[in-house]
């Protein structure tokens, strides 16, 4: 304030933390608001552990259902969030240009990009939660290296966030929503979250195995339900997918 009394404007961006967190804050509060993405990110994962853990529809081998069924369900829960969801809410910003009028803000594009991902952290937060305090009334005994668990989970993130983010740079609006949606449920079926891999014929079982949701419902599965220690070969699965999404979603991302 000047000696006469007057505010003197001091123009200027925010710190680059303060946006990113401000940035981060609002991602999540419209992914939170958004009916379709509830659907995805907490109404589907929770009816399915509910349901199969409840009644006898599909063989889940020895042990109390909810055993196998909630690895698999955190697995789910995570691409929904970080490559469903991601995917079609992105896909429709960069079509009504909000990408690009952000892209031309103070906050850099590496930084709209971190604040989407910790928006997608801060949700799989949630859903993690709220999904164990189900699967803890349902019976479930979880057991094995939690920090096991937390690469895994972290990893995987990575990998859908790539490829989430690839999808929705290259395709347009209509055509990511119809293919993230698509893919989620030929996933769902396909990858292990409620279906063992040991129910499918064994060439099908090689294809499978190498697919980022088999790998993460598979790792989970083998720490939580058998007490493994840590999943390598899934880490190593996890982590080829991770650096070649991210690495194709950063040089084809097209912001317009």
């Amino acid at each position: 304030m000047t000696a006469t009394g007057m505010y003197t404007p001091r123009p200027g961006a925010a710190p680059l933390p303060r946006m990113i967190a401000a940035q981060a804050a609002l991602e999540t509060k419209m992914l939170l608001r958004n009916g379709e993405q509830l659907l995805l990110t907490v109404v589907i994962p929770t009816l399915l552990l509910v349901l199969f853990s409840t009644v006898d529809i599909v063989d889940t081998g020895a042990g109390e259902a909810v055993d196998f069924l909630a690895p698999g369900v955190l697995a789910l829960a995570v691409m929904s969030t970080a490559f469903t969801g991601q995917a079609i809410a992105t896909g429709f910003e960069r079509r009504y240009g909000v990408l690009k009028r952000l892209a031309s803000s103070p906050l850099p594009r590496w930084g709209l990009m971190t604040a989407k991902t910790a928006s997608v952290l801060v949700t799989e937060v949630l859903q993690i939660v709220l999904l164990t305090v189900i699967a803890f009334a349902l019976g479930w005994s979880p057991r094995g290296n939690p920090f096991a668990v937390l690469l895994l989970l972290v990893l995987g993130t990575a990998a859908f966030s790539g490829l989430g983010l690839l999808m929705a740079g290259t395709l347009k609006a209509e055509a990511t929503l119809a293919a993230a949606n698509l893919v989620f449920l030929l996933l769902l079926v396909g990858g292990g979250v409620v279906v063992p891999l040991d129910k499918f014929p064994s060439g099908a079982q090689d294809v499978l195995s190498l697919l980022p949701i088999s790998a993460l419902s598979d790792g989970l599965r083998d720490v939580l339900q058998h007490g493994a220690g840590m999943p390598w070969g899934d880490l190593g699965v996890l982590a080829v997918w991770s650096v070649v999404g991210l690495a194709a979603a950063g040089k084809l991302f097209r912001w317009e």
